[in-house]
C-alpha cells in the first residue's frame, strides 16, 4: 500500500507536468463546427476554389503569362485590337485577344490581378493595424483620448469614400503605393470603430480587471490580454474589406487617378477597351471584367459565410 508521502510526491509530480503538453480539446469542436459551415455550402466551395484558382494565376504569372505586358519594348501596336484566337507572328495564340496598344490580354488580366490582391491584403493589413491600435486606445484610456479618435472616425466617415479617395489621389498623383495610402486613408476608420466597440465590452471583464489588480503595464494589457480578445469581428470585416478595397481601386483606376498606364489593373483594362465596345471589339473591357467580377465575388461569398459561421446568432 502506498504511503501519505508518496501519494503527496506523485500529486506533485503530476501537478508540476508541462503545461505546453495539454492539448486544447475544447476548442477542436468549435474548429471543427466552423469548417463544416464554410464547406457546407456549394456557393462558397465554389467561391474557395475560384479564389484559390485565381491566386495559383497570380503567382505563377511571369511564368505563365506568354508576355509582360509592362515591357513597353515588347509590345506592338500593330497587334493592337487583335480578336481572341488570333496568332502571333512568333507562333503563339492571343487566346484573349489584344487591347489597342497591343498587349496580350490574358497575360494584361493576370499582372492586373496581382496589381488587384497587392493592393486589396497591403491596404486592408495596414487599415487593420491603424484602425486597431486606435480603437484600442480609444476604449482603454477612454476621456480626451476616446473623443479625439472618434471625432476624426466621424469626420472621415462623414464623406463619401470615393470622393475623399479622389481628393487624395488629385493631391498625391497617381502611382500603386499612392492608391494604398489613399485607401488606407479611407478605410481605417471602420476598423477603429469596430475595435473600439469589441474592446469597451472586453473591457469590463473580470480578467481585464485582474491584470489591472495584479500591476501589469498598460501596453502589456493592451496588446496581449484585450488585443486577442477582440480581433474576431476585425479578421472577418477585413476579409470582406479586401473586396472592397479591391472594388474602389478599379472604380479610381477606371476614372484614370488610380494605377499609371504603363502598369494597368483590371480598372484601367476596362476603361481603355470601354471606347471600343460598340465597335465591337468587345473583349478589351469583357474579359478583364469578368475576372474582377470572380475575384470579388468568390471574396464576398467567402467572407459572408466565414462572418455567419463566427456569429453565435447563426
Amino acid at each position: 500500500m502506498m504511503n501519505t508521502a508518496d501519494t503527496k510526491t506523485q500529486a506533485q509530480a503530476d501537478t508540476s507536468a508541462p503545461i505546453a503538453h495539454i492539448k486544447p480539446l475544447q476548442d477542436t469542436p468549435q474548429r471543427r463546427r466552423i469548417l463544416h459551415r464554410l464547406h457546407s455550402r456549394p456557393s462558397v466551395r465554389g467561391s474557395l476554389l475560384a479564389l484559390a484558382v485565381l491566386i495559383l494565376l497570380v503567382l505563377i504569372a511571369p511564368f505563365f503569362a506568354p508576355q509582360n505586358p509592362y515591357d513597353l519594348l515588347a509590345l506592338n501596336i500593330m497587334d493592337g485590337r487583335l480578336p481572341p484566337g488570333s496568332e502571333h507572328m512568333d507562333g503563339w495564340t492571343y487566346w484573349l485577344g489584344t487591347d489597342s496598344q497591343g498587349r496580350d490580354m490574358l497575360s494584361a488580366i493576370l499582372y492586373g490581378l496581382r496589381i488587384s490582391l497587392m493592393v486589396g491584403l497591403s491596404a486592408v493589413l495596414i487599415s487593420t493595424l491603424i484602425g486597431s491600435i486606435a480603437g484600442l486606445l480609444a476604449a482603454y484610456k477612454g476621456g480626451w483620448v476616446d473623443t479625439l479618435v472618434m471625432r476624426l472616425v466621424d469626420f472621415i466617415l462623414g464623406f463619401p469614400t470615393i470622393l475623399v479617395a479622389l481628393v487624395l489621389l488629385a493631391v498625391l498623383g497617381r502611382g500603386v503605393d499612392k492608391v494604398i495610402i489613399a485607401l488606407v486613408i479611407v478605410q481605417w476608420a471602420h476598423y477603429a470603430r469596430i475595435m473600439r466597440g469589441r474592446a469597451l465590452q472586453e473591457r469590463r471583464k473580470e480578467y481585464i480587471e485582474a491584470a489591472q489588480n495584479l500591476g501589469f503595464p498598460t501596453w502589456r494589457i493592451m496588446m496581449v490580454h484585450l488585443l486577442p480578445n477582440c480581433m474576431g469581428p476585425i479578421m472577418v470585416f477585413a476579409t470582406i474589406q479586401i473586396a472592397t478595397a479591391i472594388a474602389l481601386e478599379a472604380t479610381l483606376s477606371f476614372l484614370g487617378v488610380g494605377v499609371p498606364i504603363t502598369e494597368p489593373s483590371l480598372g484601367l483594362l476596362i476603361s481603355s477597351g470601354f471606347e471600343y465596345l460598340l465597335s465591337g471589339d468587345y473583349w478589351i473591357s469583357i474579359f478583364p471584367g469578368i475576372a474582377l467580377l470572380l475575384l470579388i465575388l468568390s471574396i464576398n461569398i467567402v467572407g459572408d459565410r466565414l462572418r455567419t459561421s463566427l456569429d453565435p446568432r447563426h
